[in-house]
């Protein structure tokens, strides 16, 4: 039999299946056998993880086709391009995935770390690319450069989790321990201790989401443009009592009197422009979410 190698590195983006949907594809192979081949990059494997799992508990025959790629970043690339052709992605997926894309594209270009510490020009091209590659990026899946922004931070926390724990990862991606993408964008800045401490909660079954928070350091400076918060809507009741229209309404109310607040104190502080930036992508973000429901 052909010595295949797991990367570790390429299988944190590998989709791990759920308990129910894995048990199903098992059945199926053990009663059909696996009619697509596994592919390989220099006998490692890049598609096919779930299947090549359960063949070799099996002892199940299976076939392999080899792609050929210039580098572990292009089979990268192609690793999140294939996955983005699939059409049961949950949003969240989605959003990690288009992260992982930034992130790569930014690693490629060599694209400076905002807050590396640089020279004022060097600064100001980096930004400038990032802010090109977000809207190329962007343009390609039909949503704002802001966005892709944010999945790039989604992208780096849940890749984060993932180093820990890959079940904690495929928890969170499948929907099963649901994790806003707030606490998300704070995860992707946060010590390896606090993103250890979460993907061990998510693997104990403790991890409660309205619990969980990050405190923000002194020295930290507060959210602005498209990292405002919207403090409290996580602390809204949702009883299986209360009409999902009442929650729904709630919530809209909750976040318009925090936005009035917001306005009040940037008008006095004339931060007006930062405000319509973080209405702009909050547009956005209802927008898509109006687009996805079905």
């Amino acid at each position: 039999m052909q010595n295949i190698i797991i990367d570790e590195e390429f299988r944190i983006y590998l989709p791990a299946l759920d308990k129910v949907t894995y048990e199903g594809l098992e059945r199926q192979i053990l009663e059909h056998g696996t009619r697509d081949p596994l592919v390989l990059w220099n006998d490692i494997l890049i598609d096919g993880y779930n299947r090549f799992k359960i063949c070799t508990e099996h002892n199940i025959p299976f076939s392999t086709v080899s792609l050929e790629f210039d580098s572990r970043e292009d089979v990268l690339d192609w690793i999140i391009e294939n996955q983005l052709e699939r059409r049961n992605l949950s949003p969240l997926e989605v959003s990690h995935y288009r992260g992982v894309i930034f992130n790569s594209k930014k690693r490629k270009q060599g694209i400076n770390n905002q807050y590396t510490a640089k020279s004022e020009n060097h600064q100001s091209d980096g930004k400038q690319t990032r802010l090109n590659t977000a809207a190329e990026i962007g343009k390609r899946f039909k949503v704002s450069s802001a966005t892709i922004e944010r999945d790039a931070r989604v992208a780096h926390a849940i890749n984060a989790i993932a180093a820990v724990s890959l079940d904690a990862k495929q928890k969170i991606l499948s929907g099963e321990v649901p994790i806003d993408r707030s606490k998300l964008h704070r995860l992707s800045k946060a010590s390896k201790e606090e993103i250890e401490d979460v993907a061990n909660q998510i693997n104990e079954g403790t991890y409660n989401r309205k619990d969980h928070r990050i405190s923000r350091t002194s020295d930290e400076p507060k959210a602005q443009g498209n990292d405002v918060d919207y403090a409290g809507i996580e602390n809204v009741p949702h009883s299986p009592d209360v009409p999902e229209r009442d929650y729904v309404d709630t919530i809209v109310s909750l976040v318009t009197g925090n936005l009035n607040t917001t306005l009040k104190s940037l008008t006095n502080d004339g931060g007006i422009p930062e405000l319509k930036s973080s209405l702009r992508i909050f547009i956005t973000n209802l927008e898509e979410l109006y687009s996805s429901i079905k």
